[in-house]
């Protein structure tokens, strides 16, 4: 783990100063947005889930770009405006000036550049604890956030304190990017030129599946970042400084349950079970958000939005890249993210509409319809844990034997790190087993 950890902390480092830019904001962000000249529920839904809008629409182009032109340079051109988006967000007097800000934050769409370098750097079977460390990376990140938003957001002028904030922490990443991250590993492939296409990765049924997944995943989180705020603020009256009782305990549990989520979800090969708790503790969360008339109910419903929303983190990213080629990782990545944007971008908007039609008993009954659908949609997912990967010293086996491979139904993937002069096979152990994989391997 400690090698791990050393491979992977400066990237682990740079998305979670990203993420705690991005909720530190999200934190308070309903409740400031509503004091602003021209603001309506509607407008108030989109500040808070326009930014995924533009992260949705440039997902996909910063993957396929890294894919070509290199993960650094991709990354320095998304943390610039996102930089930019950032400062406008911290100047802006009126909704409209705040909505300009956040959509260019989300241009800056890195996300998923991020994390397929860190998949570059580790081996597949290393990956989970990759994510891992990210992902404990992204919760203090947001632990931090749920603390530090609300209390610098309370102070006279205190958001726009936390856009600035936001702006440094994109410019800090950038030098931590060329100062402390490696080169990833050199890697050449078996595959067709035809193949490399954003359409391939749709090919996967497993991969289609994820990717709803995170849809429905990143619209429950925005609907929550819609409602707490404005429920805490208007409703519960709790000043913007206090907000941090409610979310502290939030995240510590929410923390908590991600350990339990990824061993068994990882280990034992029990995600699509994991998936359906959590599923069920969302859908539990937002009766109590919707209904509850006291402040305590409500912020039993915050704690578990947050158990519900954090047993997934360990797991989504770990199964796309699972399930993803090795030379369509950016894209497959980038794909996931558009639809987790996408998610984010609609269920804040409609949240807001939904708001103004019937107040949050409308939003609750809506995440419960989402819920029913997304549990239907998660039984029917095939086991990650049938999806293997084998490693192959080349100084014992034939790496030429690759090309023999090719249209075996068994054989998901292949490629060649050269860096280190392993073999890496990925394969369906239902049709094929590791020993006999090894066999068709050696030399002979």
């Amino acid at each position: 783990m400690k090698d791990i950890v050393a491979k992977t902390w400066h990237l682990s480092l740079i998305i979670g100063m990203r993420f705690f830019g991005l909720f530190v904001v999200m934190s308070v962000l309903s409740a400031y947005a509503k004091e602003l000249e021209g603001a309506n529920a509607t407008l108030i839904g989109l500040a808070v889930g326009g930014y995924a809008l533009t992260q949705a629409l440039f997902q996909v182009p910063f993957g396929l770009l890294s894919d070509k032109i290199g993960r650094k340079v991709a990354i320095l051109i998304g943390l610039l405006i996102f930089a930019a988006g950032s400062l406008i967000a911290a100047m802006a007097d009126d909704i409209y000036m705040l909505l300009l800000g956040r959509l260019l934050q989300g241009a800056g769409a890195i996300g998923a550049v991020i994390i397929a370098m860190i998949s570059d750097h580790v081996r597949e079977d290393e990956r989970a604890h990759a994510m891992a460390a990210m992902g404990m990376t992204i919760a203090l990140a947001f632990t931090a956030a749920m603390i530090i938003g609300p209390l610098l957001g309370g102070l006279e002028n205190g958001v726009p304190v936390l856009f600035y904030l936001t702006t440094f922490m994109a410019l800090a990443s950038i030098v931590i990017l060329f100062t402390l991250v490696p080169a990833p590993p050199t890697i050449t492939h078996s595959f067709a030129e035809e193949e490399a296409k954003v359409k391939d990765v749709f090919k996967d049924k497993d991969l289609v599946r994820m990717y709803i997944t995170f849809l429905f995943h990143s619209s429950t989180m925005a609907v929550a970042f819609f409602l707490i705020p404005l429920m805490l603020r208007h409703k519960f009256e709790l000043p913007l400084g206090e907000f941090w009782k409610v979310y502290l305990p939030a995240v510590v549990f929410g923390i908590i349950a991600m350990g339990p989520a990824a061993v068994f979800g990882e280990k034992y090969n029990k995600g699509k079970q994991i998936f359906l708790i959590s599923i069920a503790f969302i859908a539990v969360s937002f009766l109590l958000m919707g209904f509850s008339g006291s402040l305590w109910l409500f912020g039993v419903g915050v704690v578990f939005f947050f158990i519900g929303f954090n047993m997934f983190e360990p797991l989504l990213q770990s199964f796309v890249s699972k399930f993803a080629k090795a030379h369509q990782k950016g894209a497959a990545l980038g794909v996931a993210n558009t639809f987790a944007y996408v998610g984010m971008g609609v269920g804040a908007t409609l949240a807001g509409k939904l708001f103004e039609i019937g107040d949050a008993q409308a939003v609750a009954y809506a995440v419960l319809a989402v819920s029913a659908l997304w549990a239907f949609w998660i039984i029917g997912m095939r086991n990650p844990g049938l999806r293997g990967t084998v490693y192959l010293d080349g100084e014992i086996f034939d790496r030429n034997k690759l090309e023999g491979l090719k249209g075996n139904p068994a054989i998901n993937d292949t490629y060649i790190n050269e860096s280190e002069g392993i073999i890496v096979i990925k394969y369906d152990k239902e049709l094929l087993d590791e020993d006999t994989l090894r066999g068709m391997m050696l030399r002979r």
